[in-house]
């Protein structure tokens, strides 16, 4: 059977069309105003405590985009940088951003001088507005760029008095807060002094509205050309999945830890939310457990977002496990690959399926979804409406159903391109398909199974391994929290297997993991070598950063070559 076949089947069984959906608004700014038109007094974003209605985020969002464009200056088209963490000051700058026509481009915080300098010139980045811990490396990234403003802002910008002086000064107190130099930098509180009038622009589906970095895994980050139209459509194309339960989830509470900088925080926050008028609690540090639990205390959510990472640090805390879940109804997952022993945990705690998804940022981001009540863990799901997959080999011959090769898509929410990069983008988008660089299977059900990256593969001796396939299987070990296999050289096999472990049992050793392996895997695939980690390298949205634990294997190869010659 052919895979779009059964996919086809899959989205008819569950009750979906294989139609891209229609839109719910022709642009992100009218999709915005449809929900403070009718939905201005209930809450849209919650924060340190505070939580303000859609009327009064775009309130804020005004007087912030007349400043943007009265005293900046800027035009649409111009590239603006965000580099924050989840603060209320996020929505309320991208908000600002639609109402001119700016590009945003999302900037992770924790960004190094270098990767801000590549980003910001890249992107020929003309403004900027970072968190003021961070703004010590900014400055030294400046003089490299040709950045024209600087909005310095604290987090507790937006809270009202007397709470945001308390706060403020409180902070100093513990000396959790930086001492800004003098300097060149305009203070956030600054962009609400004026007036809120100014000059809307009407913008095209086809427009430029955000640069989404790629994390640049296979080389220099890349911007991702995402426009009003692959947003909006991956915007229709989720809403229509998640529309098949039975009650709809308008005017949700939804818990969003993951940073809204990254694509998938992004498209929940900035669209599913509000085009649902739904409320968002937005966790600043989503790495501190306990305040991430106390944020969240309170409510009562019906959604929650996160990804397997953040899953296991949550069930390790006791009071999360006491908090109140009878309302929780959708917890998803993405970013990263979902371990089913991790699943079968948050199910157990909290009474709810974890429906995991599977997207990319070249593709705005959603690809597949489990829908609510049809989940089959340890899949992606089934490619949402809209969205036409096949799965090739090394050949580029097409696969059947039970074939595993690389995933291609297909759809309205394909990127644009990359930003000036013509070459590259020619080379993932082939005859109008997306080609990934996931390997994967589809089942007859069509749910897709991701296998691996197609650059993580291990070859050892001619066969073909998949770390994920090994951390899944190690994961279920009781002693193991983290783990992640990567292939090292070796002279009879080519590549061998070495897995690094986090435990929470000081007596499990390398030769119990082996053991355990070869228990539960073929013998090819069993690791060679273990290594013992306190913990695992990896990015700000909870990803193992396998190419830096290869870069260390390899930086050693270097050294004991140097040894064994000298």
């Amino acid at each position: 059977m052919r895979v779009q076949e059964a996919v086809k089947k899959a989205q008819k069984r569950i009750g979906l069309s294989a139609k891209q959906p229609a839109l719910p608004a022709k642009t992100l700014l009218e999709l915005w105003q449809q929900s403070v038109a009718d939905s201005n007094d209930r809450p849209a974003y919650t924060c340190l405590g505070q939580t303000l209605t859609y009327g009064e985020v775009d309130q804020i969002a005004r007087r912030v985009a007349s400043y943007f464009q009265k005293q900046l200056k800027l035009v649409h088209g111009d590239r603006i940088a965000i580099q924050l963490p989840n603060l209320m000051q996020y929505p309320v700058v991208v908000i600002a951003a639609w109402k001119l026509g700016l590009v945003i481009v999302n900037t992770n915080p924790m960004y190094t001088v270098r990767e801000l300098v590549h980003q910001f010139n890249d992107a020929n980045v003309k403004a900027v507005v970072v968190l003021d811990q961070f703004y010590e490396t900014l400055c030294e990234a400046l003089p490299n760029t040709s950045i024209e403003h600087v909005i310095v802002t604290r987090p507790v910008d937006l809270l009202p008095q007397p709470k945001r002086g308390l706060l403020s000064t409180a902070m100093k107190m513990m000396g959790k807060r930086p001492s800004l130099p003098k300097g060149d930098w305009i203070p956030f509180p600054q962009l609400l002094t004026g007036s809120s009038n100014y000059s809307v622009h009407r913008a095209d589906l086809d427009d430029i509205c955000a640069l989404q970095y790629t994390g640049g895994t296979t080389g220099a980050s890349k911007g991702v050309m995402l426009t009003q139209r692959t947003i909006m459509s991956n915007i229709a194309q989720s809403l229509a999945v998640i529309d098949i339960l039975e009650d709809s989830i308008k005017y949700s509470v939804a818990v969003a830890p993951l940073p809204i900088y990254h694509i998938y925080a992004f498209s929940l926050c900035m669209g599913l939310m509000p085009a649902t008028r739904g409320h968002s609690i937005l966790i600043p540090d989503p790495r501190n457990i306990p305040a991430f639990v106390r944020a969240i205390k309170g409510f009562k959510f019906e959604i929650f977002c996160g990804l397997n990472s953040l899953f296991v640090a949550l069930l390790q805390d006791r009071e999360f496990q006491r908090l109140d879940f009878s309302r929780l109804r959708m917890t998803l997952s993405g970013g990263m690959a979902l371990m089913e022993a991790v699943a079968h945990d948050w199910e157990k705690v909290t009474g709810c399926v974890v429906s995991e998804g599977y997207g990319m940022t070249e593709s705005s981001p959603v690809i597949s979804m489990n829908p609510s009540g049809h989940e089959k863990i340890g899949t992606a799901g089934i490619p949402i409406p809209g969205t036409e997959i096949k799965v090739v080999n090394e050949a580029g011959v097409e696969q059947e159903v039970g074939g595993i090769g690389e995933l291609c898509v297909r759809g309205d929410q394909v990127m644009k391109g990359y930003w000036q990069r013509q070459e590259q983008t020619d080379e993932v988008i082939i005859n109008g398909w997306l080609h990934t660089g996931d390997i994967v299977e589809v089942d007859e059900q069509g749910y897709i199974k991701i296998v691996d990256r197609l650059k993580d593969m291990i070859i050892v001796s001619g066969f073909n391994v998949y770390p994920n396939e090994l951390e899944q299987v190690l994961t279920t070990h009781p002693d193991v929290v983290q783990c992640a296999a990567i292939g090292v050289a070796d002279a009879k096999a080519g590549e061998v297997v070495k897995m690094f472990v986090v435990s929470t049992n000081a007596d499990l050793n390398a030769d119990h993991v082996i053991a355990f392996c070869k228990d539960n895997m073929a013998g090819y695939k069993v690791p060679k070598f273990v290594e013992f980690r306190a913990e695992l390298p990896m990015t700000n949205v909870g990803k193992v950063l396998r190419k830096d634990l290869k870069a260390e294997e390899k930086e050693k190869g270097k050294a004991s070559t140097v040894t064994e010659t000298a």
